[in-house]
Formats: C-alpha cells, structure tokens, sequence
C-alpha cells in the first residue's frame, strides 16, 4: 500500500499506521498489511450482523388495522419528552410549576449530579446541570446514556445487552414500526426507560411494537437529533442573543425553554411574541450563584448563543459586562469557611512562639496574631500540633 501514498500524504499515512497499530487493529509487520484476527472478526458480524436478523431489529409485520404514526407526530413526542427534561431541570425550585418527568428520570438526573435536593426538599439545577445545558442535544443525550449505564450496572442489568440495544436502535429506520418478540428481558425492561427519554414510542406500555425516534436513529451519526424549526427545538440554532453595555439583554426568541434557561441569571422584564426583554443585575446573577451556576458559566452561555450580530464585535462581549459579572461572583466569595482549631492562652509569649514556629514549619497554620497571642491551625494537622504541646508540657513538669 506505501506505493499508492504520495510524498504529501506520507506522514498521515505513517501516523494512521501507527495509530491503528497502538490499538492491535493492524498486529506489528515489516511485509504486509493485516487486520487483527479478531478485529476482524468482529468488525464483519458488526457490518453483517452475524448472519442473524435480530441484529438490527426485526420489523414489525404491517397492519392495516392501525394508522400509521407519521414522522411529524414521532418528532413532537420525542421533542416534548426531551424539553420536559431539560424544562423541569430549569424551572424546578424556582416556583413553576413545569411538567414532571418520570421518577426514574428524576432519579438519573439526580443520580448523575445534574439536579440536587435544596433547602425546601426540591430538586434544582446544579452547576453540573447548567454546564450540561451548554452541551449540544447530541452530547447531552451521550450524557445521559452514560449516566444510564453507570445505573444499569448497579442494577445488576446485563451491559453487554443494554449497549447492544443503545447501538441496534441507531441502526434502525425512523419512521418504521420493530417488534419486541425477539428481544431479551433486559432489553424489555429498558423499554420504559428509553420510553420516557423520547427514544423510542409506543402505542401503549404493553405495546408487542415501538418505533425509534430521531434521537436515537441519530446516536450514532453527525445528523441532529432532534427537528430545528424555529421557536420548536431544544436543537442547535442561530444565536438569538444581544446583550449591550448597559446590561441589557435582548433574545430573540419564543422557545419556553431558552427563556427559562435566560430566567436563571437574567431579571426578565417584557415577553413580545419573539423577543424577551431583560437585564443582567446583581441579584439575578447573585441568584444564579446560590444555584450554583459560576461566573464563567454565564458568560459562556451568552457568549454560545450570540446573535450573530453581535458576533461582529470584537470582543465578542462587553468587557464591562463580563467583569461586572465575575466582580459580584468575587463579592459573594469573599468570606470562606474552613474547620480547625484556635490555639490560645499560652502562659508566655515564648510558649506561643515556640508551638508557632512548629506549626508553621508543619505549614497548618491559616491565622495568627502575636498581639492576642493565639493562631488558628487546619484540621489536619491538630493531633500533631496537640501531641507536640503535650511533650513540652510534660518536659517542663519532669
């Protein structure tokens, strides 16, 4: 094969050679080119799927009894089971009522770190949660799926069969009805799960048939997931954000879910059919921060989905607006709580120098004052700093 390389592309050759040779696909030789016997294998039942048609679904037989479900109504479902998601992890705990996804929705979203319990015993976003939100639809369903397989193993569920049923709906066709009949017990059981994350739709619960929505026949491609017309999709769009130097923010747009998600730092003042209305202050961010959303978090979602008018500036973002923003985040973190031990009412300053310098030298100490003669040490080095005392105590006495 070198012989069909020009001298241009050489080194990308030598450089996939060596690539695929630190994976084993292509076993070490001077002579010729070979796939690993075992790759290879493999490779052929993933592409054929090993001579059996469950591979990649068994499609359902056609019944004239029942009307078809367009692709139109399979990408609504799909749509509204995912913003219900990503709707309730926005809204909830800030006194709206969104629609509730399923428990075990809920319990994945708290498993995985996205929403925590607060204050008043309901579920809010985290800073996880919010990073998550900065994700593509794409990246956060893979997210998700993850975190679902962390869970599936402690449910003791087979991985193998749940990976292989992730992959075998990505291969199947959208729009076209697959029966169950051949599917594992895990693979059933995983049914309502991916049911209730608007991956596959069925007629009913106990349906012998699903079909498999865009957000899962697209796993594995580069083709968005879910449908991008306007005001309707989680899904990527054009940027629909201009902020200006008065800390004025216009977004241009009737998506429920991108004004809720402004809702977290921005203090909305006017809705108009396609336009919201509203201002960055100290207390919208300040709120953002006791929700746990950082600084840098805000200004990488206003700067993710800015209007691409405003991506003529440059700086793309106001300079003023960005340090006011990290300012009120410094304001909010300027007291810090650490555990420890004040160490105090020495007999003479020599005592107190002299357990000091020790301390120091063990470097545990955060505050001192030679005036009040006392200094606070960390946690940690507290058996080490009361064990030192003791035997300069116990030396003076003897």
């Amino acid at each position: 094969m070198a012989a069909w390389v020009i001298r241009e592309g050489k080194k990308l050759y030598e450089d996939a050679l060596a690539t695929l040779g630190r994976l084993n696909i292509l076993p070490p030789s001077s002579s010729k080119l070979a796939l690993n016997g075992t790759f290879k294998s493999g490779f052929r039942q993933a592409i054929t799927g090993g001579g059996t048609s469950g591979s990649f679904g068994v499609p359902a037989e056609k019944d004239d009894k029942r009307q078809n479900f367009d692709l139109e109504a399979l990408d609504g479902f799909a749509l509204e089971r995912w913003e219900t998601i990503l709707h309730y992890m926005v809204s909830s705990g800030t006194g709206q009522s969104p629609a509730k996804p399923s428990q075990g929705v809920l319990f994945l979203l708290q498993r995985s770190g996205l929403m925590a319990t607060s204050h008043n015993s309901l579920l809010q976003i985290t800073s996880a949660g919010f990073q998550f939100l900065l994700h593509s639809p794409h990246d956060q369903l893979w997210d998700l799926l993850l975190q679902y397989l962390h869970l599936a193993e402690e449910r003791q569920m087979d991985l193998v069969e749940v990976l292989g049923f992730i992959f075998m709906l990505s291969t199947m066709e959208l729009g076209r009805e697959y029966s169950t009949e051949n599917l594992s017990g895990t693979q059933k059981a995983m049914l309502e799960d991916l049911r209730d994350y608007g991956l596959i739709w069925q007629r009913k619960p106990s349906s012998r048939r699903f079909s498999p929505t865009r957000l899962s026949t697209t796993l594995t491609s580069s083709s968005p997931p879910l449908p991008t017309t306007t005001g309707t999709s989680s899904g990527p769009q054009e940027g629909f954000i201009i902020l200006e130097t008065n800390y004025r923010v216009y977004a241009y747009t009737d998506n429920p879910l991108q004004t809720a998600v402004l809702n977290l730092f921005v203090s909305l003042k006017y809705r108009f059919p396609n336009l919201v209305v509203g201002s960055i202050t100290r207390d919208s961010v300040k709120k953002a921060l006791m929700n746990g959303i950082s600084a840098d978090q805000i200004i990488s979602y206003l700067v993710t989905h800015a209007h691409p008018q405003m991506r003529k500036n440059n700086p793309l973002l106001p300079v003023t607006v960005q340090d006011q923003i990290r300012l009120w985040e410094l304001e909010r973190n300027r007291l810090k709580s650490r555990e420890g031990y004040l160490y105090t009412a020495f007999a003479s300053q020599a005592d107190y120098e002299f357990v000091l310098n020790y301390a120091k030298e063990l470097d545990v100490v955060v505050w001192e004052s030679s005036a009040k003669r006392c200094f606070f040490g960390t946690l940690e080095g507290h058996s080490n700093i009361k064990g030192f005392i003791e035997r300069r105590t116990l030396g003076a006495t003897s």
